[in-house]
């Protein structure tokens, strides 16, 4: 594929392995999400967030799983801005053929009350983590959570 093609290609960034169970009443099995991450990989979705490997034993047995098993697309795992998250993120995707480890921290001054930290502390904070990531994996993805509501400065 040229360079141009590459630029003028849409990708496509499938959640529904993470965000389809924050849906009240939405779960899915071990094997129902081994099942759906095939058939994803099989159309050619080019990556798949996989799960929150942190959030529990079970979601972090799954992205393993998933990452171990992909044939084409990158798997990538959430994490928040906090070291043992993307260490723990690492550990369940690095076994992809392209892994990717997604990160995140709320910006808004909503979100920054939460862990208290002023704009420098949290401009600071995303600076680690990415590096942090960046060193242990090559494709890293950083996310501002409730971006909309963050100053413009």
């Amino acid at each position: 594929m040229t360079d141009t093609a590459k630029q003028d290609r849409v990708l496509i960034f499938d959640t529904t392995l993470r965000d389809g169970e924050q849906s009240p009443g939405a779960t899915m099995s071990h094997d129902e999400k081994l099942e759906i991450a095939q058939l994803l990989d099989e159309m050619g979705v080019d990556i798949i967030e996989a799960g929150f490997p942190i959030a529990s034993e079970g979601d972090f047995n799954a992205v393993s799983e998933i990452a171990a098993r992909s044939q084409n697309a990158v798997i990538c795992g959430l994490s928040r801005a906090d070291t043992r998250d993307i260490d723990r993120c690492w550990e369940a995707v690095k076994h992809a053929r392209q892994p990717r480890i997604h990160t995140f921290i709320g910006t808004s001054p909503l979100h920054r009350a939460i862990p208290n930290l002023n704009q420098d502390e949290m401009v600071e904070r995303i600076h680690q983590t990415v590096t942090h990531a960046r060193n242990l994996c090559d494709n890293i993805q950083w996310s501002p959570m409730d971006a909309t509501r963050t100053e413009g400065d």
